[in-house]
């Protein structure tokens, strides 16, 4: 098993993604299993801790912090009901306060007040940006299992989100046909496809929508 860390992060062309989260997926678990080919050992375990920053205006960028390094990914197109992620940026703590103006504060789709300081540690970052009434620091840490099927990368991850804990299993790849095949072979099709800004929604209530199961 790995912990991630700083040096094995994840780098790719954007891919298209199916996620579902759940509390019980025992069963697409064992089919992953048997319909998984070989997997690097770098992936086949993996625990981080991270803090997503999520806000009721943003559905369509996802920010988080993770190794130190603030983190976002925006969502490019959905085709078919997969959706494409790519990265949009990527900057450490202590961060610049033109980064808050010019690329985070946008992100999160909110306004807010000129920073007072040149520069932001990463826990003055989070006072700074929870005193906002619509965004909320959630933290998050992720066991996750890696498969490869119909070569494209999937997960069994068990999420605890804010202390709840939950199921999450997912398919991507640069190749749709691909992420299509694997819904199938899973008996996933016409699954709602939850990503992690919909999922940490729903378990915080800041959407009254429901998980899978």
């Amino acid at each position: 098993m790995s912990t991630e860390n700083s040096h094995n992060t994840e780098v790719s062309n954007p891919r298209f993604e199916f996620r579902l989260f759940g509390n019980d997926f025992a069963q697409v678990a064992k089919q992953m299993t048997q319909l998984s080919g070989p997997v690097p050992d770098r992936v086949k375990e993996r625990r981080s801790d991270e803090i997503y920053i999520v806000s009721k205006h943003n559905d369509i960028n996802n920010v988080k912090i993770r190794y130190g390094l603030m983190d976002i990914k925006v969502l490019l197109q959905t085709v078919d009901g997969l959706e494409q992620w790519g990265p949009l940026m990527k900057a450490e703590f202590p961060i610049n306060s033109e980064i808050l103006v010019d690329q985070v504060f946008p992100a999160l789709q909110i306004q807010m007040s000129e920073p007072a300081e040149p520069l932001y540690s990463l826990d003055d970052f989070l006072t700074l940006i929870t005193s906002h009434d619509d965004v909320q620091a959630v933290d998050v840490s992720k066991h996750r299992h890696g498969y490869s099927i119909n070569d494209s990368i999937c997960e069994m991850a068990a999420v605890d989100i804010n202390g709840v804990n939950v199921t999450t299993i997912a398919t991507e790849s640069t190749d749709i046909e691909a992420v299509k095949k694997t819904i199938d072979d899973l008996g996933l099709t016409g699954m709602e496809n939850i990503n992690y800004l919909q999922g940490i929604k729903r378990v915080i209530g800041m959407i009254d929508k429901p998980l899978i199961n």
